[in-house]
């Protein structure tokens, strides 16, 4: 075969219909995002036949501690302009206090400078990040007050709960599991997350963020503890998988994953 026979892929393949192209910005440490997200679009498969494939870019990233934090944040613009080179129709940033580390309203920042990037390398795409969508599917389920399980440590749970609070909803109760490794924080087994969040003080709860963290696995645990404690349960995943598929047009129909995921919002406790 000559060299000018010898085809080059220079483009990404042309889209199939009935599919959508995920794209993911994960710290270089994170094993969960990729795993629990898939799961997620795959039962949405399941329900509607609508096929999804992810395709992430990696920043570096290994202890949870603010300096390493705001060290990403400089990387994402690269990854979103590296990730979009696969022509993806939405793009995640999936680290949520890498975000929050900035101050108030961060993500929309964020949101805007990948969107921006994408856009700049000639493949825009809908960008939604971690930390914008918990905040955002909190404000929008009407949860005033919530409870959450966070795996940081104290001074960044600390963190998390302003950010949530500058965004007008009361954190009751959050719980630090105090774990500054992030591929250890990737190693905590959901098995846990029922015990502590009966724990949790949530009278005046409207909902229970399960895991304000995309790292700490917590999939297996979100049904459950619904369904045990009667409240709405999120958590950073699942929030980020229900903007993605607003952002696609797709209704979510996703079986056991909390019922924001289910096509049938669980109605938040009445107020006195």
């Amino acid at each position: 075969m000559s060299t000018p026979d010898i085809t080059c892929e220079t483009v990404p393949a042309p889209k199939q219909a009935g599919l959508s192209r995920i794209g993911l910005i994960v710290p270089s440490s994170n094993t969960t995002m990729e795993t629990e997200l898939p799961e997620l679009f795959r039962r949405q498969s399941e329900a509607t036949g609508q096929k999804y494939t992810f395709h992430s870019a990696r920043a570096g990233m290994k202890n949870v501690n603010k300096e390493e934090l705001l060290a990403m944040v400089g990387k994402a613009a690269g990854c979103a302009a590296a990730v979009s080179d696969a022509d993806v129709d939405a793009i995640a940033y999936a680290c949520l206090v890498a975000v929050m580390a900035q101050g108030p309203n961060a993500h929309a920042g964020s949101e805007e400078t990948i969107a921006k990037a994408a856009e700049d390398n000639g493949h825009p795409a809908a960008v939604t990040s971690s930390a914008g969508a918990l905040v955002r599917t909190l404000q929008e389920m009407g949860a005033r007050k919530v409870a959450m399980v966070t795996p940081y440590m104290k001074p960044l749970t600390q963190m998390v709960r302003e950010y949530i609070e500058g965004a007008g909803i009361e954190v009751l109760d959050a719980v630090s599991l105090e774990v500054a490794d992030n591929l250890a924080v990737g190693c905590l087994d959901p098995q846990n997350l029922p015990e502590i969040a009966r724990n949790l003080k949530r009278e005046g709860a409207d909902a229970i963020v399960l895991s304000a963290c995309v790292q700490m696995p917590s999939l297996p645990a979100v049904q459950a503890v619904e369904d045990e404690l009667g409240l709405p349960v999120i958590t950073a995943a699942t929030a980020t998988a229900y903007e993605i598929l607003k952002a696609l047009g797709h209704e979510p129909s996703i079986s056991g994953a909390g019922s924001l995921l289910s096509g049938v919002p669980l109605k938040l406790p009445a107020r006195v």
